[in-house]
Parts: C-alpha cells; sequence; structure tokens
C-alpha cells in the first residue's frame, strides 16, 4: 500500500495534461470544501518495543469514518483539516516472539495541512494537490490484561497528497492519502515502559463537495 503514496499526484498531473473542460468550472480562490469517505488507518510495520526492549509492539490497521473541512484562500493554495470517527487498534505486545498480550486504544487524528494546487484557477477536470501540516493524536479508552495502560497524546509533522476528479460546479470525486508522524509514550500502571511509533498512512477514498 505504501508504494502507492507517490503515485497518487503524479497519476493526477498525467491525467490533468490530457484533460481539460469544455465548462466553466472556476477552481480556485474563495471556495470551501468538504471532502468524505472511509480512511484506513495503516500503521508501520516496526512499532518499537517497551520494557527495556522486553517487549515487541504491533500496531494493526482499522478502517473508518474520515471527512475533511477546508478554504482556497488563493487559486494554488488552500488549506484542509482531517477529523474523523474513533478508529481502534488492537495491538499485540510480544515477549521472545509470543503474544503475550493484546491491549488496544483508541484515537483521534486531527491533521491540518497547508496545500498546493498546481493546476488551480484552470479548467481542468483533473486537479492534484500536495500538502504539508501538522497532526495532533488523542489516545483514549486504552485497555490491557496486563494492567492500567495509558498512552499519551502526540504532536508530530504530516504530508498528504491527494487528487480531485472534477464531476461539476459542485461535486467531484477524491483520493487522498496522508502519511503522520505519531509517537506516544506509554505506562503502565503508572510506570513508564517506553514509547510506541505508529507512523501511519492514511489512505481515504470518498467525495469533495465545494461550496
Amino acid at each position: 500500500m505504501r508504494k502507492t503514496l507517490p503515485t497518487l499526484l503524479a497519476a493526477g498531473l498525467a491525467a490533468a495534461t490530457f484533460t481539460t473542460s469544455t465548462q466553466v468550472l472556476a477552481y480556485g480562490a474563495g471556495d470551501f470544501f468538504t471532502r468524505l469517505g472511509v480512511a484506513k488507518v495503516a500503521p508501520k510495520n516496526d512499532n518499537g518495543s517497551l520494557v527495556n526492549g522486553a517487549v515487541d509492539v504491533d500496531v494493526q490497521d482499522d478502517t473508518g469514518f474520515a471527512f475533511t473541512l477546508g478554504y482556497r484562500f488563493h487559486d494554488k493554495i488552500g488549506v484542509e483539516l482531517l477529523a474523523a470517527e474513533q478508529f481502534e487498534h488492537d495491538i499485540e505486545l510480544s515477549v521472545g516472539g509470543s503474544v503475550a498480550d493484546v491491549a488496544s486504544t483508541k484515537h483521534l487524528p486531527p491533521t491540518l495541512t497547508v496545500q498546493y494546487y498546481p493546476l488551480g484557477g484552470t479548467e481542468a477536470l483533473v486537479q492534484p494537490y500536495v500538502g504539508v501540516g501538522v497532526n495532533y493524536t488523542i489516545f483514549s479508552s486504552e485497555k490491557s490484561g496486563l494492567g492500567d495502560l495509558s498512552l499519551d497524546d502526540s504532536w508530530g509533522a504530516a504530508g498528504q497528497v491527494g487528487v480531485d476528479l472534477l464531476i461539476n460546479d459542485n461535486w467531484a470525486l477524491n483520493a487522498a492519502a496522508w502519511y503522520i508522524d505519531i509517537e506516544t509514550d506509554a505506562s503502565l500502571n503508572g510506570n513508564d515502559i517506553g514509547s510506541v511509533k505508529i507512523d501511519p498512512l492514511v489512505v481515504m477514498g470518498g467525495v469533495s463537495y465545494r461550496f
């Protein structure tokens, strides 16, 4: 899945060179928009270890509803906030290669990005974009059979690529992906036990509506 991240923008740019609109689909400054869809949060494979390396951590994927709100204050520049329902991840804790416990946590991943639209202000039906910004992840409802597990909230950088395939003046199909830097400090029964590096790729597909 991670190999698809750089291809989203490339595909949009390639298609845009061949696709133009016969309608006036002004796509740029002054647009408010929302994007709605299903997102998959796929943490990286190696999520670190706890208790001085004694316990290996493996955070599992989850899929849920997500949406964004955004504004274009220039034909080529905009901002977008990613929000979602709470994602819930199972966390395998392994000792010596054997799973000792399956913990879990829920999180909310609000992510704000500043975006660049290379074809903004044109009549191209395919509108790719890239973004960079910041994420704040809020953890809750941690569970573990080993005791009282707690994960600290996390700040981190985020990168984004995406593309809108315009249908008419208001509606478009959308595909987007974010890479988010999420690392959280963990404690068990009040004792610090190390950090968990989640660093997920978030892939979302759905529709876009601009006002």
